[in-house]
């Protein structure tokens, strides 16, 4: 899978040198990218990014509005099959194994990577039956006290349990913006999930739904792999293990946390974390 002639990334500012500073590789990871670019028909979106990502481990994904990460992370469960002048290009193994494999069914791959949009988008369906939807066409319960219990410890996990418990019957579009999206979360959950994508998870929240979707981030850490797109730097520097900067389609940085925001080995990350643009 190798780009066109006519397909050759466009530079990054200057003092940019093409390779990706910090530590992107990881042993034994559990998604492992390499050289991924995306084009959108005759436009490249996403230029040669390297990038492991480690089991029970959130990685954050920053940088200014268009620079390619949240197309990036569509790239993970082949969410980008849905548009049509969409191109992927490049290999991205989940466990050793590529999911862009032609012979690989996308919808086992979307239960193992689940994925969290920006506005909570529940269905047009009771609180039970969001959650239970994935496991019925999945097949994962034989009958409904199976069911019942795959609910409960999903609604459970996503913190949401003890608000709606007496009312599984009721819309879950009834529920507040916060609620919403901790139903989304359980019904991502309900699948078994091995890694869960989140796309700005907390844009449309208030400060305390972001706060418990920030706290459920960190309890949900220890069972899962995370990897969250966010607009808040804050937010990053609050949920994650790692944070990775993008910029113009490119991956420009990724390291620890910690070092990211107090220490950026780039100057574009370093310009970005201190307000100069974005």
């Amino acid at each position: 899978m190798n780009n066109t002639a006519d397909e050759k990334p466009v530079d990054l500012p200057e003092q940019h040198d093409d390779h990706t500073v910090g530590k992107p590789l990881l042993k034994d990871p559990k998604i492992s990218v390499r050289n991924a670019n995306v084009f959108y028909g005759d436009k490249q979106a996403v230029f040669d990014v390297d990038l492991d990502i480690g089991a029970n481990q959130v990685i954050a994904m920053i940088g200014p509005s268009g620079c390619g990460k949240s197309t990036f992370l569509r790239c993970l469960n082949r969410m980008n099959d849905t548009i049509d002048i969409c191109r992927v290009t490049g290999e991205i193994n989940l466990d050793g194994q590529n999911i862009y494999d032609k012979k690989l069914d996308v919808v086992p791959l979307r239960a193992k990577v689940g994925m969290v949009f920006q506005k909570p988008n529940p269905f047009p369906k009771s609180i039970y039956d969001n959650v239970a939807y994935g496991p019925k066409i999945h097949g994962l319960a034989n009958r409904r006290s199976e069911l019942d219990q795959i609910v409960e410890t999903s609604l459970t996990k996503a913190g949401l349990w003890n608000e709606v418990k007496d009312r599984l019957d009721q819309p879950g579009t009834g529920l507040s913006g916060g609620q919403q999206q901790r139903l989304c979360i359980a019904r991502t959950i309900a699948v078994s999930p091995e890694v869960i994508l989140m796309d700005e998870p907390c844009s449309a929240l208030d400060p305390i739904a972001t706060a418990k979707i920030e706290e459920l981030i960190a309890e949900l850490s220890e069972n899962y792999t995370i990897a969250i797109v966010t607009h808040s730097m804050q937010q990053a520097a609050r949920v994650s293990h790692r944070t990775a900067y993008f910029h113009m389609g490119k991956l420009v940085e990724v390291n620890k946390t910690q070092k990211v925001f107090t220490n950026p080995e780039h100057s574009l990350t370093e310009s970005y974390i201190t307000g100069r643009f974005g």
